[in-house]
């Protein structure tokens, strides 16, 4: 499930960059939802930024297996139940507008390759949120434009970024809560 105009829809709603903790937990409360309303089909989620990943289960018989059925079912859980729980995470703020998902379905031959590509989404959610926390710290705390941000975040790697974050804004990037790494 992927998240459409969230950067717009984050910022309507005024989402805390780079990681607004109520947001994330909305997110998972969604992914919740969709857990125990498939209970025995799923059997791992896995969620970063406006994106969850959901491993059905190999014996799962849901909708025959058809495809289309199982993604718009997934995504019409997840999307309602994010719909429903946002007042009880964002009391004082209500809906600007509806946010909107899509899925896709993708059939993985074997378990090798399943834990393969959970294993590139964790180390891809590092990456991108290393270089968000960053970002933003660089805007919000060092007052550079998002364009000189960028710019100076241009061919930098992992140490880079977390030299920035210690020595420019006393931020220990490992020590971060681990939602927030």
């Amino acid at each position: 499930i992927d998240g459409k105009g969230f950067h717009k829809f984050s910022a309507i709603h005024h989402f805390a960059k780079p990681n607004d903790p109520l947001a994330l937990e909305l997110m998972n409360e969604a992914a919740r939802h969709v857990m125990r309303s498939l209970k025995g089909d799923i059997a791992l989620a896995f969620g970063e930024s406006d994106e969850y990943s959901f491993l059905l289960r190999q014996s799962t018989t849901l909708y025959n297996r058809r495809n289309s059925k199982i993604t718009t079912h997934i995504v019409s859980l997840f999307t309602s139940a994010y719909v429903w729980n946002w007042p009880r995470f964002f009391p004082n703020t209500p809906l600007q507008v509806p946010p909107s998902f899509d899925g896709r379905m993708v059939v993985y031959p074997n378990e090798r390759i399943v834990r393969d590509y959970f294993s590139w989404r964790q180390a891809d959610t590092h990456i991108n949120n290393l270089y968000n926390t960053t970002f933003w710290a660089l805007v919000l705390q060092g007052n550079r434009s998002e364009l000189a941000a960028t710019k100076e975040l241009e061919g930098t790697v992992s140490a880079e970024k977390h030299e920035i974050l210690h020595s420019i804004f006393g931020i220990n990037y490992d020590q971060l809560e681990p939602i927030f790494r």
